[in-house]
């Protein structure tokens, strides 16, 4: 849709002169609803979709959580025995690669998703993300092949990171697309239960194996096992997702394009046109997801994927021991994080992601600082607080950034805006966070550096508009019942009489 100039604002007097006549133009601007444009949804398709989703989520997350929590062995397999710092260092550079090739991924996928369709692409993403997470699982090590071990653990990090670019911005618009207006926030939050279950299985599968084997056996062999289970999870999300219909959103859109007269023309756009269309038209609204997704990040990245090496290789807790205190934290969140989804359909996206970011403003500091008391309750409260914020944003964002662009380019612009995001403030935090408290002698350093990402996330949540219990914008109303989608109607048709 090409953007058009700002129409000038209608004469106060003229249309206190004429209420008829300009009542009647914004009704021809703006038609009223008819039954047939409002989506009545299928609850069973619903619970489907978000299944597909979720799981292909879950593993994603599995994937990368595999990674950050074998940070420390994987440093011993791949690359020379010397200065354990410089080791770590290069395990979180080469997870932090991912996430450079992950704005190609969302540039290839997204765009491509808004064209012929979300399934399609998510089903490939899957595939991609699969062969990626097996493949390292078989990379023999650095005493093995030497400097050929760590360049083929980079080739397939990137090929995760590749695909991973289309999948958060294509399985966000395929819940939110699915869902009906009233409780999206609720399906949402699904996707990252799914983010949070990648986390649990992740953290629970390493803490079992380096429980049975030790560390010496870890390093040997079993830090293996993990990614070669990756793969069977991998099909079996695959196989959801090929027995899921198209979006009732896409469809729709589908249909307008065939009956309008520049149908032929829009199967000939390409992908290069179409990116051109997101940074030139929702430039705006590109850089606000950017701002959301890199203050959610952060934090997220923080907590979840850093936190087990942070306790260990900083504070010198057991590596067992920390992942063990992270899991239960996150089995907390996982209960709560549906309840945090229907607040947000209550009360509105914004009064929840701004109470998660001004909780990781407020609460980093004290949190980090009960990390370092070394007593089990102080490092759960300080977990729970970094937690508990964490799950304001978690079960809320899924369903807030779907709805930041329309229907015609969502796929593409959150892809693009999400991925950016990711690769430069997201991936990168494991990374920055060890240079700066070897750089600094600082311990504390994370704190400031979620602090920091913090405000950025208070100011963005501020610039955003409220967009629950509303439709998506470019797609009529979604409901659950036929005699919502009456009630609607009729609604509209009361019209005051002047």
């Amino acid at each position: 849709m090409t953007p058009t100039a700002p129409e000038k604002p209608e004469d106060p007097e003229a249309v206190k002169r004429h209420r008829t006549l300009f009542r009647a133009l914004q009704r021809r601007k703006n038609p009223p609803l008819r039954r047939s444009d409002i989506t009545v949804t299928d609850e069973a398709a619903v619970k489907r979709a978000v299944k597909a989703a979720s799981l292909g989520n879950a593993m994603e997350w599995f994937d990368f959580g595999i990674y950050s929590y074998l940070a420390v062995t994987l440093g011993h397999v791949f690359f020379p025995s010397g200065n354990d710092t410089a080791q770590l260092l290069s395990s979180f550079a080469t997870f932090a690669v991912a996430f450079l090739v992950r704005p190609l991924g969302g540039m290839f996928f997204g765009p491509m998703g808004d064209k012929i369709g979300r399934k399609k692409v998510l089903a490939l993403t899957m595939i991609l993300m699969s062969v990626g997470t097996l493949s390292i699982g078989l990379i023999p090590s650095w005493d093995s092949i030497g400097v050929w071990a760590p360049i083929l653990l980079i080739f397939f990090r990137m090929l995760q990171g590749f695909s991973t670019g289309g999948e958060y911005g294509g399985a966000s618009t395929f819940i939110a697309e699915y869902a009906p207006d009233k409780r999206r926030g609720f399906f949402g939050s699904f996707l990252e239960f799914g983010t949070l279950a990648g986390y649990v299985g992740a953290a629970g599968l390493v803490t079992a194996l380096t429980a049975l084997l030790g560390n010496d056996a870890m390093r040997e062999w079993g830090w293996r096992v993990p990614f070669l289970v990756a793969a069977p999870m991998g099909l079996i999300g695959l196989y959801l997702r090929l027995k899921l219909d198209e979006t009732p959103a896409f469809q729709k859109l589908e249909s307008e394009t065939a009956r309008a007269s520049e149908a032929a023309d829009a199967v000939e756009k390409s992908t290069k046109g179409d990116l051109g269309r997101i940074f030139r038209d929702y430039w705006p609204t590109l850089i606000l997801c950017i701002c959301l997704v890199g203050a959610y990040n952060v934090t997220d990245y923080m907590l979840l994927s850093y936190m087990p090496t942070y306790l260990s290789k900083e504070l010198g807790y057991s590596e067992t021991h920390g992942l063990l205190i992270l899991l239960a934290v996150m089995a907390f969140l996982m209960v709560i994080i549906s309840q945090v989804g229907k607040l947000s359909d209550r009360f509105g996206r914004k009064p929840l992601l701004m109470t998660g970011m001004v909780g990781f403003f407020v609460l980093s500091l004290p949190a980090f600082l009960l990390l370092g008391q070394g007593s089990i309750p102080a490092i759960v409260a300080g977990l729970l607080m970094l937690g508990l914020s964490l799950v304001c944003l978690l079960g809320t964002m899924s369903a807030a950034l779907p709805a930041l662009f329309p229907t015609s380019v969502r796929y593409g612009s959150l892809s693009v805006g999400y991925n950016l995001s990711a690769s430069i403030f997201g991936g990168t935090t494991p990374l920055v966070v060890t240079g700066l408290i070897a750089w600094t002698g600082n311990n504390l350093m994370p704190a400031y550096y979620s602090m920091a990402a913090a405000l950025v996330g208070i100011i963005a949540v501020a610039c955003m508009k409220e967009t629950a219990q509303q439709p998506l914008a470019g797609s009529p109303p979604s409901v659950e019942t036929k005699e919502e989608a009456a009630e609607l109607v009729e609604a509209q048709a009361r019209e005051p009489k002047f």
